[in-house]
C-alpha cells in the first residue's frame, strides 16, 4: 500500500481541521459546513464532469481513485534483469530457446514481446506492435487523468458560482445589517469548497496516477529496447548498458550490483 496518498489525505485534513480551530475554535469549525454550499460545489462540479465523460469513463474514473493506495511494484533495475537474463539465455542457447524462458514469465507485455522475436518477426514490426500495445495502454491512463483534472478545473469554478449566487441572494435582502457578514461568510463557503476539491483531492489523485503511468511506460519503453537488442544479438552487457541509461546515477549502481553485470 502507498502510504504517500494516504498520509497526504490525512495530513490534508488534519491541518484543515487545525488551522481552522486554532484561529475560530470548535466554533469556527462548525461554522466550515453549509449544506447547500455542498450540494452547489460538489454536486454543480460533478455534473460537469458527467457532461464532459462518457459512462464507461466515469465508472472508470471513480473505480481509479482506489490506485493511487496501491504500491506500484513495478521495479526498472528487476526489469533490466530479467532482460539481461533472457539475453544471456538467447546468447547460448540460441532465441528458440525464449520460448520455455517465456513460460515462467509474468509480465504479459514481456511476454508478448520474447514470443514475438521467438517467432521470427521482423523487428520493426516488433518495435510497432509494441509501441502500439503501449500507446493504447498510455491513452487509457490519460483519459482516467483526465477525469481527475476536469474535476479540479470544474470544482473552483463551481464554487465561484456558488458564491456568485450567495452575493446576489445577500443583496437582494439587505434589510438587516447585522446578518450581511454571516450571509457573506456562506456564500464564500463553496469557493473554500471548490479549493478543497481541486487542490486536496482531484489535483493529488491526478498527480499519483501521472508517477504510476510515467513508472509503467519507463518499464515498458525498457523492455521494447531489451528486446530488439536480443533480437539484433547484441552482447548481453552491451545492453546492460543500453538499459541502464533509462535509470537515474544511483539506481544504475544499485542494477549493477543487483545483477552482478552480463554473462559472456
Amino acid at each position: 500500500m502507498d502510504i504517500a496518498s494516504i498520509l497526504g489525505l490525512v495530513v490534508g485534513v488534519i491541518m484543515f481541521a487545525v488551522g481552522v480551530i486554532s484561529s475560530g475554535g470548535m466554533a469556527g469549525f462548525m461554522r466550515m459546513g453549509d449544506l447547500p454550499s455542498v450540494i452547489i460545489t460538489i454536486g454543480g462540479s460533478i455534473s460537469g464532469v458527467i457532461g464532459s465523460n462518457k459512462v464507461p469513463d466515469i465508472i472508470t474514473g471513480l473505480k481509479s481513485f482506489t490506485l493511487i493506495f496501491k504500491d506500484e511494484k513495478g521495479d526498472p533495475a528487476i526489469v533490466i534483469k530479467n532482460i539481461i537474463d533472457l539475453a544471456n539465455v538467447a546468447r547460448k542457447e540460441g532465441l528458440l530457446a525464449l520460448e520455455e524462458a517465456a513460460n515462467g514469465i509474468e509480465d504479459a507485455f514481456l511476454r508478448k514481446g520474447v514470443m514475438l522475436v521467438v517467432d521470427g518477426t521482423d523487428p520493426e514490426l516488433v518495435r510497432a506492435i509494441l509501441e502500439t500495445d503501449l500507446n493504447c495502454i498510455e491513452g487509457r491512463h490519460k483519459k482516467v487523468i483526465g477525469f481527475w483534472e476536469k474535476w479540479a478545473e470544474l470544482g473552483p469554478a463551481w464554487g465561484m458560482i456558488g458564491t456568485l449566487i450567495g452575493l446576489v441572494l445577500m443583496l437582494n435582502d439587505m434589510s438587516d445589517p447585522s446578518t450581511i457578514g454571516p450571509k457573506m461568510a456562506v456564500a464564500l463557503l463553496t469557493t473554500l469548497y471548490g479549493s478543497l476539491i481541486a487542490n486536496w483531492l482531484c489535483g493529488p489523485v491526478a498527480g499519483k496516477l501521472k508517477i504510476n503511468n510515467d513508472l509503467e511506460m519507463m518499464l515498458k519503453d525498457i523492455t521494447v529496447e531489451g528486446l530488439l537488442s536480443i533480437q539484433a544479438g547484441e552482447n548481453p552487457r552491451i545492453i546492460e548498458e543500453k538499459l541502464k541509461a533509462f535509470l537515474s546515477p544511483s539506481a544504475r549502481d544499485n542494477a549493477a550490483q543487483d545483477s552482478g553485470g552480463g554473462e559472456e
